[in-house]
């Protein structure tokens, strides 16, 4: 069993229900990067999603955009993020998922990537823009090193559509609570209820909902049906404004930590 699965499993033992913070990775650099991580683990989160920027972030709403586009001027790459994942990794706890567009993947080389994520100790991969279609040789590098490929399904997903994307993930299923990017705010419920019941009726793995979670309220909702929920534009919203501010180091950490804790 992966290690997304043993982690998913326990919560639901514990009768539990995940949260999922997403930060960017570099932004607003590097090393703010690497203490944001152990931090974050101190609320012991199911898994933590960390972001690979993309120049065309076409899934990714404002906040998101303008996080990728500040770690790009920094000069992050997954070639940095990796190292600064393997001078992190000795920090027990929620295990980190890649949030990537496929672009990066490929400049950097399928069976790089797998063998890189596995030596840093990264538990999945979820790639935005991946059609399943397309999955099967990023999808064999991982399985060859425990590495889980995480897909989203959408309110637009085709049920025979559903049937491929469980018959290849492994970890969890992400659900896109309703269609469009991220970051933006509206009611959940209906979308995303309808989406999770769907994938039950598909498979077993673990699902998490989200886009657009961005309120204590909304994450306790959605824990109500599904496994996890993911919180990513409000925490880089948060980011991003102490930057601003020129916040960083405990500062920074204390503001990111107070915002994260009402989703916990």
């Amino acid at each position: 069993m992966s290690l997304l699965r043993e982690r998913f499993d326990s919560f639901r033992r514990e009768k539990r229900c995940g949260f999922i913070p997403f930060i960017v990775a570099g932004d607003p650099d590097l090393e703010t990067t690497a203490e944001l991580l152990p931090t974050l683990r101190r609320l012991d989160p199911v898994a933590i999603e960390l972001g690979v920027p993309f120049s065309d972030p076409t899934a990714d709403g404002p906040v998101i955009q303008r996080a990728s586009q500040r770690s790009l001027r920094n000069g992050t790459n997954l070639l940095k993020i990796f190292q600064m994942l393997k001078r992190v990794r000795r920090n027990k706890g929620a295990p980190i998922v890649l949030f990537s567009y496929y672009n990066p993947i490929l400049q950097f080389g399928i069976e790089k990537f797998s063998r890189a994520a596995a030596d840093c100790g990264v538990a999945g991969a979820l790639v935005v823009d991946l059609p399943v279609d397309a999955a099967a040789p990023l999808h064999e590098k991982l399985r060859q090193r425990d590495v889980d490929l995480i897909f989203l399904v959408a309110p637009t997903t085709t049920d025979r559509r559903l049937k491929q994307i469980t018959r290849l993930a492994t970890g969890f299923i992400y659900a896109v609570s309703r269609t469009g990017v991220t970051g933006t705010t509206r009611e959940l419920a209906d979308e995303s209820q309808e989406i999770v019941a769907r994938i039950r009726t598909a498979t077993t793995l673990p699902v998490a909902v989200g886009f657009g979670i961005s309120t204590g309220v909304q994450a306790r909702r959605v824990c109500r049906y599904a496994d996890a929920a993911v919180v990513g534009s409000r925490l880089v919203q948060e980011i991003e404004g102490a930057a601003a501010l020129r916040k960083r180091g405990n500062e920074l950490e204390r503001i990111v930590l107070r915002c994260a804790r009402q989703f916990v």
